[in-house]
């Protein structure tokens, strides 16, 4: 007699099958748990981080190139369990803690189980939460590599710079202004008003009100011209940042529009010592080994916003696209 065939496992998953449609659009599925393949981990998740790409990217920000095929699974940023590990896998086995950025083309974030790629894991110290870990890279990469291109060194080689970090009380900006602490730089940041005491505690030197003139203007109530701009949200022009930058001031655009690529191409052509740049995120495995690293220390933190378990991943979707966030949103497997 013939054996039954055996069903493969199955999981918990949120996935949306069209672009659009904002949190209406993710749905709750069972689907099989995904095999890993050479140089891949799979993972039982414990943590994912929203960050607004994520969101973005469903509105079709990054349209045809992602989602590279519907249904989708969204959300990279992950905190997990390895369960077992492909061919090639020599730095991790079955039972270690870690960090992850999933592929994005792939995403997977928002389930029971992911596949990862070992070039961008790294093991989580039981100082780090599932939860703190999972916040770490988008955002504290984003961060640590804007702060990078305007100078910025963490081994005590720096220049003592002057940094405007622009809608600091984010999940980007705060791990900004932490990093910019700790590389020694004088920081002025913007927020709204009842954020101002949380900017403030863990290394601003001065923090504007936006909804101010003073904030507005972007002025440093010091007088300081700033060496470069960290850049965190939009509606915030050239001629606004022109007047308050260094001779060879950089503006960090996180959030590049069409017109921020042009100004930048023109200003390089035109040999521009002031520059706004416009950034994309390239992380590294040594990147996030050091984020996790200064998280184990103590010298870095995350600052969770809200957690919200898979089943409520819909709120969770709604609290970031709100744009109010002052932290990390969490989801909770």
């Amino acid at each position: 007699m013939a054996a039954a065939p055996t069903t493969p496992p199955t999981m918990r998953a949120v996935q949306y099958d069209a672009y659009g449609g904002g949190a209406a659009g993710l749905k709750h599925v069972e689907v099989p748990v995904p095999s890993p393949k050479k140089n891949e981990l799979l993972l039982k998740l414990e943590a994912a981080a929203i960050n607004p790409v994520d969101w973005k990217i469903q509105q079709g920000l990054l349209r045809p190139l992602l989602p590279r095929k519907f249904p989708f699974i969204p959300v990279t940023d992950v905190a997990a369990v390895v369960v077992a590990v492909g061919s090639g896998v020599t730095r991790f086995q079955a039972g270690d803690h870690v960090v992850a950025m999933l592929n994005s083309l792939y995403g997977g974030g928002l389930a029971e189980y992911a596949v990862a790629s070992e070039s961008l894991t790294v093991k989580r110290p039981p100082e780090v939460s599932a939860a703190e870990g999972a916040g770490l890279p988008v955002a504290a990469g984003t961060a640590l590599q804007a702060l990078r291109a305007i100078g910025a060194k963490f081994d005590g080689t720096g220049k003592p710079l002057n940094v405007l970090i622009t809608a600091a009380s984010g999940g980007v900006g705060l791990y900004t202004v932490q990093l910019a602490r700790l590389a020694g730089l004088h920081v002025t940041a913007t927020c709204g008003a009842r954020n101002m005491e949380l900017v403030r505690r863990p290394g601003a030197d001065e923090v504007l009100d936006y909804k101010t003139p003073e904030g507005a203007s972007l002025k440093s109530p010091s007088g300081k011209k700033y060496d470069g701009v960290v850049h965190c949200t939009v509606g915030i022009c050239w001629s606004t940042f022109e007047p308050v930058l260094s001779d060879s001031g950089k503006v960090i655009d996180l959030t590049p529009g069409f017109s921020a690529v042009l100004r930048w191409a023109l200003q390089r052509l035109s040999f521009s010592r002031k520059q706004l740049m416009p950034m994309l995120v390239s992380l590294t495995k040594e990147d996030l080994e050091f984020l996790v690293g200064l998280h184990k220390d103590g010298k870095l933190k995350t600052l969770i916003d809200s957690r919200f378990a898979l089943s409520d991943v819909t709120k969770a979707w709604e609290r970031s696209m709100e744009g109010h966030a002052t932290g990390k949103i969490i989801v909770e497997m």
